[in-house]
Order: C-alpha cells, then sequence, then structure tokens
C-alpha cells in the first residue's frame, strides 16, 4: 500500500481529540494529529454554523451548509470534509530534480450517541480519504526522512471506524474498531506544524513495523483502553493487529478487516504540567505563571516474526557466497520512545504569542530492524507577528540511524565484491515551515527541506552510488468545508 516508506498521520481537525495540555498553543499542519485525545467524547456543538456569516470570517467554507450541519447536529451528527493540497519540489540532489502535486480529501462522520440514541457516553467515528498525486519521495529523493505527511498510493479507501465508551465520570474510555494509532500514540502536537512524514508518524515505526503500522493511510481491528489517573496523568494500552495490510498486500479500499497476523501492543504514559484550570482553554496553564508541556514515554511490542537485516539461520551473512540467502528469523519486535512538548516562552498569558519546544527519541534492536534509532527535535514560535495570532514558523530536525546489522551487511557487501558500495549510516534531515491561517477555514504553508547524507549513504536504485544532498521548496494549502 505505501510506497516503501513512512507516512505522516492523518489530519488534525478531522480527529475528535485534541492535546490537553496546549493544543491551543500551537498551529498543527494539515496531515497532522494531535497526541492526547482527552475531549474525544466531550458533547457535539449543535449551535448553527456561522448563518449568514461572510465566507472570509466563517469557521468553514461552506459554513452552515444551508441548515444541514444545525440539523444533523441536533441528531447528535457532525460531518466535515478537508482538502490538503501541495506542491514539492526538489531543487537539488536526490534521484533526480523535478516536481510533483499530491493532495489528500478526508472526509470524517462522527455521532455523539447520546444525541443520537439516549446513550450516554459513546461515540462513533467513521472516516474516509481519497489519495491523489504523485510521490515525490519515491521517484525524485530516494531519502528515508521522506518529504510529505499525506504522500501515499493513490485510492478511495476506508480510514477509521471506530465506537468509543466512556465510563466513571469519563475518567476511562475504551475504542473498539477499525483505528490508525498514530491519532493518540508516540506523536508530538508541536511537531505537527511540519510538513515532512517523519515529524508525524515516527522514522523507526515507519520501517520497522509491518507495512509501516496501522497509521495514514492505513488502519487495524483494534481495542484501546485509556485511564485519566490524575489530572496530569493519562495511561493509554492497546492491542491491534500486527499487520494492517493483512493478507491483501494492495488493500487499496482499507475494508480487508484482519485479525491473523499476529498482534501489536503498545503503551504509553503521557504527564501534563500545568495543564489547564476549569474554564481555561488547552493554551492557558492551571497554575497561572507556569508553562504548558507533555511529556511521555511508551513501549510497542509485535508478536509477529522479522528476518535479520545481516545474517542466515547459519549466522553467515548474507552476502557470503556459500550463504544460504534466507535470512535468519527472529520471534517478536519492539521500542521504546519518549517525547517531550513544552511552551518555553509566553510573554502574555493572555495571547497567542510564544515558543514552544519538542523532542522525540526512539530506538529498536538493530539485528532485526532496518532502523535502530530515530529522533526529531524543534522550535516553533506562534503568532510571530502582531497581526498574525494564527500563524507559525517552526524550525525542525529528523534524524534517523539505519541499524547495525543492515549497516554490516553493506560492509559485507562491499568486502566480497570488491568494488564500490555504499554503505548506509545515518540521515538528517532540516524542515523550516511557515503556516500562514489566511481564514478560519484556509490555512496555506510555505516550506523548504534539506537532507544531510540523503539515502543514509546508498543510492536506492543503485547500490553503488550515493545521493547527493537533497533540497525540497514546496507550498501546501488546506481547506475545511
Amino acid at each position: 500500500m505505501r510506497t516503501g516508506r513512512a507516512l505522516k498521520t492523518g489530519v488534525a481537525c478531522l480527529t475528535v481529540a485534541s492535546s490537553a495540555a496546549f493544543a491551543a498553543a500551537t498551529a498543527p499542519s494539515p496531515g497532522a494529529a494531535p497526541t492526547d485525545p482527552s475531549e474525544a467524547d466531550s458533547p457535539i456543538d449543535v449551535r448553527p454554523v456561522d448563518r449568514g456569516s461572510a465566507v472570509w470570517t466563517r469557521a468553514t467554507l461552506l459554513g452552515d451548509m444551508g441548515g444541514v450541519r444545525p440539523w444533523l447536529g441536533r441528531y447528535g451528527v457532525t460531518l466535515l470534509a478537508t482538502e490538503t493540497s501541495e506542491y514539492l519540489g526538489n531543487v537539488r540532489g536526490g534521484l533526480k530534480r523535478g516536481g510533483a502535486y499530491d493532495g489528500l480529501t478526508t472526509v470524517t462522520l462522527g455521532v455523539d450517541t447520546q444525541r443520537a440514541f439516549g446513550w450516554d457516553g459513546g461515540t462513533i467515528n467513521v472516516s474516509a480519504l481519497q489519495i491523489h498525486g504523485r510521490d515525490l519521495s519515491a521517484q525524485d529523493l530516494g531519502t528515508l526522512n521522506t518529504a510529505s505527511g499525506i504522500e501515499a498510493q493513490d485510492s478511495t479507501r476506508l480510514w477509521e471506524m471506530w465506537y468509543q465508551q466512556s465510563f466513571l465520570q469519563k475518567r476511562v474510555d475504551v475504542r473498539v474498531g477499525q483505528q490508525s494509532i498514530d491519532q493518540e500514540f508516540m506523536v508530538s502536537s508541536y511537531a505537527a506544524t511540519f510538513i515532512g512524514t517523519m515529524f508525524g508518524w515516527p522514522g523507526l515505526p515507519s520501517y520497522d513495523m509491518p507495512a509501516g503500522g496501522p497509521a495514514y493511510p492505513l488502519a487495524a481491528l483494534g481495542a484501546r483502553i485509556r485511564a485519566q489517573v490524575t489530572p496530569s496523568l493519562s495511561a493509554l494500552a492497546g492491542v491491534y493487529d500486527g499487520n494492517p495490510l493483512g493478507n491483501d498486500v494492495n488493500n487499496l479500499h482499507g475494508t480487508n478487516f484482519n485479525l491473523h497476523n499476529g498482534a501489536l501492543f503498545i503503551g504509553e504514559l503521557q504527564y501534563a504540567v500545568n495543564p489547564p484550570g476549569d474554564g481555561q482553554t488547552a493554551g492557558e496553564s492551571g497554575g497561572g505563571s507556569g508553562l504548558p508541556g507533555v511529556y511521555k514515554a511508551g513501549f510497542w511490542y509485535n508478536t509477529g516474526s522479522f528476518n535479520d537485516q545481516r545474517t542466515d539461520a547459519t549466522g553467515l551473512s548474507l552476502a557470503d557466497p556459500a550463504s544460504s540467502g534466507i535470512a535468519a528469523v527472529h520471534r517478536g519486535d519492539y521500542s521504546v520512545y519518549a517525547l517531550v512538548d513544552q511552551m518555553v516562552w509566553r510573554p502574555d498569558a493572555a495571547r497567542p504569542r510564544s515558543i514552544g519546544v519538542f523532542a522525540r527519541v526512539m530506538a529498536a534492536p538493530g539485528d532485526r530492524n532496518l532502523v535502530g534509532v530515530s529522533a526529531n527535535a524543534g522550535i516553533v514560535l506562534k503568532a510571530p507577528f502582531p497581526t498574525r495570532d494564527n500563524d507559525s514558523i517552526g524550525l525542525g530536525l529528523a534524524y534517523i540511524k539505519v541499524g547495525n546489522h543492515a549497516h554490516d551487511l553493506d560492509l559485507d557487501m562491499r568486502s566480497v565484491l570488491g568494488s564500490p558500495y555504499g554503505v548506509r549510516t545515518s540521515e538528517t534531515a532540516m524542515e523550516i515551515t511557515y503556516q500562514y491561517q489566511a481564514t478560519p477555514w484556509w490555512v496555506i504553508q510555505g516550506d523548504l527541506q534539506y537532507t544531510f547524507n540523503a539515502g543514509a549513504g546508498q543510492d536506492p536504485n543503485d547500490a553503488a552510488r550515493a545521493l547527493k544532498n537533497t533540497f525540497v521548496l514546496g507550498v501546501r494549502t488546506a481547506l475545511t468545508f
């Protein structure tokens, strides 16, 4: 389904979750997801949406759709659509110079079961994707840190379809059904400002989990439980099918509901510093002077079988002419990770202007994984100019380190061949971006990306050569209907 690499998480405005600590302090880009869904089962607002308001000031382009949205709202139903389109061009290095358009249309239907059926605490969510355009990263770049979180194989597909039920005055909730785990686990709110893939769904699971894991544009059947242990501490745990593609490697329509490829277990603790108090927005801190932040730690374990990246069953290198060529098999795969999102500067608590930083690091065994370590870090300035409260400027770095067995196999190949052979080590991408909120329903984003040691030192189409560093320029536009 995917084009051999990671894909960033789904569209933030289409999810029913938001980061409780500081989502309002950041400006997530289209194609990115919030990370702490503490408001997932909050009541749906059924007030008329922008009836009669000017098109440039309404919250969505279509407003109340001639009264359709308020009418649906009376029955607990919300309907939202977005279109994210972008043009990215590689002006230096990589596989070749060139540009590409790609786009993503997302439609989400939500149902509040209390209003719809009188069933308190329930939420139904169904979303679909229409992916179109050309894949710049696979065709022009050849990098591990891919350029866009919405790149994927052209298709019209079901994305998520789940039911969530809350208990104990919403301190505990359970979600069951087809889920994309990048909507809740392992992701950063500040990092969502960026276009690059690995700022959303990280590089390590993108390459190490089967099919990249149950993350955009894929999802998997599973169950998740979340508990609000204290006002500051939340715990999430989930179990999902181990391979979202299952026995259908194409799975173009997202309807291959599969439970036959092992299991993926994941758990995460989330600790909020200076969380919002009663009556405050997510960008405000409960302590008044304290700055909000979220700290996370987690792990995942997949019960499937994973091939060794260097040796066969007898211990010989796969590059050795005497090798069987059949990789040794490891039972299970796992990773641990940590993440921080922290506001570090806010001159006026009543104003949106602020600076936030983020960092995320994760590691996995190097014997059975292409990627042994991945990390992200960056800084985001919200409201950079006095009259631009909803704009954001971001500078981010994304790092991928190839696992030690894959690295050593390249050394073996070079030794056996006795000729030039690219040895993969690591790759770092830098991104500078500016989000311009043209209207409440229209965001325009300019973007620059530079990748160091592209391909981690190896051309994916010709292992005997290395790639030159890439330089990508682009613009993204996101419309909320």
